[in-house]
């Protein structure tokens, strides 16, 4: 069995077509991946459990929290507006700050989507469950989209919970399982999948090695990391500490850690 390896974070664009060699069109959803970073490792030794915990898309600092502006400029990466973990294998870690390509998928591979669906508000019953209705005629009128009687007789004399009815529909996690990964771009950072996958234009998305098909075995591993082949990608439970480096929380002079570097320190100075 193939080890875990992280999936990505993604944000849907929208949806296009591209044609295949034999002038068969495809539809596809463009998935842009561009930025996405390794912000924190989760450990079996600390946390109980090995992951990743991932980064997409940059926020304005001013609507991150005090604790997020640490934990962010602990890692060196700019806030983001998506954090997500990632469960991985104990030797499939990168190194806090990598960024992740859009190549970690190779087309051809099958994948999973999850993502959150569009939100509809309140849908009747044909629309929810894909009743069929009432008859057109027989009696029936005015009621033609009603999902008809809900009851019983006096015993049980209620309703069962998780009937069917009109209701809430949408803004629910759903996994799409099985796409295709039609072809990838690692200079526009963008993933094209072959169907439709769940979510408005402008969310996020994770997308992941398919649960149910083997992973291919020229699949990067542990990661496609900023264009670095997976065969010279260390992992970062293998990377030594350097000797000169300063506590956490600390800088090399022993007090505590701003998070500004020395060249916009140096460039304090100069003016």
């Amino acid at each position: 069995m193939n080890a875990m390896r992280t999936g990505l974070i993604a944000q849907k664009m929208g949806m296009t077509r591209v044609f295949a060699e034999d002038g068969r069109h495809v539809p596809v959803t463009v998935l842009w991946v561009g930025g996405c970073q390794v912000v924190a490792h989760k450990t079996a030794e600390r946390d109980g459990y090995t992951a990743l915990q991932l980064g997409l898309g940059t926020a304005k600092v001013s609507r991150v929290t005090k604790p997020l502006r640490g934990h962010f400029a602990k890692a060196k990466v700019e806030p983001k507006k998506k954090l997500v973990e990632f469960r991985v294998a104990e030797d499939a870690l990168v190194p806090v700050g990598a960024e992740l390509m859009a190549s970690h998928f190779i087309p051809g591979q099958k994948i999973d989507v999850v993502g959150t669906t569009i939100g509809k508000g309140f849908a009747g019953a044909m629309k929810r469950w894909n009743f069929r209705g009432l008859e057109a005629s027989h009696g029936v009128s005015i009621s033609h989209r009603s999902h008809g009687s809900t009851g019983n007789r006096q015993d049980p004399g209620k309703v069962f919970k998780g009937k069917k009815m009109a209701g809430h529909l949408g803004v629910e996690r759903v996994t799409q399982q099985n796409l295709e990964v039609i072809s990838t771009d690692d200079d526009a950072g963008v993933i094209l999948v072959k169907g439709a996958v769940p979510g408005p234009d402008g969310g996020f998305v994770l997308v992941s090695d398919a649960i149910k098909v083997a992973r291919p075995k020229d699949a990067p591993y542990p990661a496609a990391v900023g264009g670095t082949p997976a065969a010279d990608v260390t992992p970062a439970a293998d990377v030594a500490p350097a000797a000169d480096a300063a506590p956490a929380g600390e800088n090399a002079d022993g007090g505590p850690d701003t998070g500004t570097s020395d060249a916009a320190g140096d460039a304090d100075k100069k003016d």
